[in-house]
């Protein structure tokens, strides 16, 4: 019977290793796809050992540094206590005797003293100098500048020297390693704590109430970088997507161009205008040229332009709109944006006014 259970109990600890092992494994695998879906692009991966930036190519080095560092301590380790197994194993003759111990040893207090001191040094200055070379680096004359704001649960994206206003899709040059133009990032909350993170574009920073942090990268591979927000920020963390789009620098002009004109509405969808414009919607949100001049919400002047609506939650199309507009809830619970519970004819003519803001 005690073998019995033994064996049972043993055959219920490889079971539970098996399903752990396979969970880590099916969450390695898939869940870039569950956050960002199926990206075509390999750009899109948020995947820290593909750097495609400077600051980021400094943190993926160190990274390599410290893992080679922690490799050569666990052979080190491992190996001496296979020795020890192997070498000390109970031998059949054994008398059972423990053997003799060893007391006041100065060169092995020495060495589990001196060693690790050194190695925690290494690290130390090895981190402090890629930090250091990040966070001192000066912007040059060609830099773009960027303030980000973080909102539960939106980014704001503020282009001051350009005079354009976006939320959730952060458009940069790439940056030519010959004539380099880095954007430098200034981060803003306003309400609670957020982080920036894109892995392979730069190290995460944190946004902080009442206080300004900085942040920078000089990508020179156009696509589209994801990240998210790397600091729990209340319900909808999760959904507070980040989509970086590194355009060639005649693609960024051309989209500057366009961003910085006002907002063009079709005689078609002028119902659509007035039900907006005389309802909370302006309250929250701006569209130029027009009475819309809120801020708690996203600019909406050029929002066909984007890609994704709530921050990357769902994909800008009609149907997300419009469900969007009826009930943010559906597709982000716990948003901040409130149901404008609308009749049918006035949610598909606000929705066709949206549609026109290119």
């Amino acid at each position: 019977m005690v073998q019995k259970i033994h064996f049972n109990s043993q055959s219920r600890i490889q079971a539970s290793w098996i399903k752990w092992a396979s969970f880590l494994l099916a969450s390695y695998w898939f869940a870039p796809q569950t956050v960002f879906g199926n990206p075509q692009d390999p750009s899109q991966i948020p995947n820290i050992f593909k750097p495609q930036s400077t600051p980021a190519h400094s943190i993926f080095q160190l990274s390599l540094f410290v893992l080679a560092i922690c490799a050569v301590i666990f052979v080190i380790v491992f190996s001496l206590l296979a020795y020890s197994v192997i070498k000390f194993r109970r031998r059949a003759n054994d008398d059972g005797r423990e053997p003799p111990p060893i007391y006041g040893s100065n060169q092995i207090e020495l060495a589990w003293t001196v060693i690790p001191v050194l190695i925690v040094l290494v690290l130390f200055l090895a981190t402090a100098r890629v930090i250091h070379g990040i966070q001192q680096a000066k912007p040059p004359a060609e830099a773009i500048e960027v303030i980000a704001v973080g909102h539960q649960f939106w980014w704001e994206f503020r282009y001051p020297g350009l005079g354009v206003v976006t939320a959730n899709e952060l458009h940069v040059p790439a940056s030519d390693p010959a004539h380099p133009t880095p954007t430098f990032i200034t981060l803003l909350s306003a309400d609670t704590d957020h982080s920036f993170w894109v892995p392979r574009l730069a190290g995460k920073t944190d946004l902080i109430p009442n206080r300004e942090n900085h942040m920078w990268m000089d990508p020179n591979e156009p696509g589209i970088y994801v990240g998210q927000c790397a600091q729990y920020c209340g319900t909808q963390h999760a959904k507070m997507l980040l989509r970086v789009y590194v355009d060639p620098p005649d693609k960024f002009r051309q989209w500057i161009e366009e961003q910085s004109k006002r907002a063009q509405v079709s005689e078609s969808a002028k119902e659509g205008r007035r039900i907006f414009e005389t309802t909370a919607c302006i309250n929250c949100h701006a569209v130029s040229g027009t009475v819309a001049d809120g801020r708690f919400g996203p600019d909406l002047t050029h929002l066909m332009s984007r890609d994704t609506i709530a921050s990357g939650a769902a994909t800008n199309t009609h149907e997300n709109l419009r469900l969007w507009i009826h009930n943010p809830e559906t597709i982000k619970p716990g948003a901040l944006m409130p149901a404008m519970n609308l009749k049918q004819q006035d949610l598909d003519a606000v929705t066709a006014y949206l549609e026109t803001l290119r």
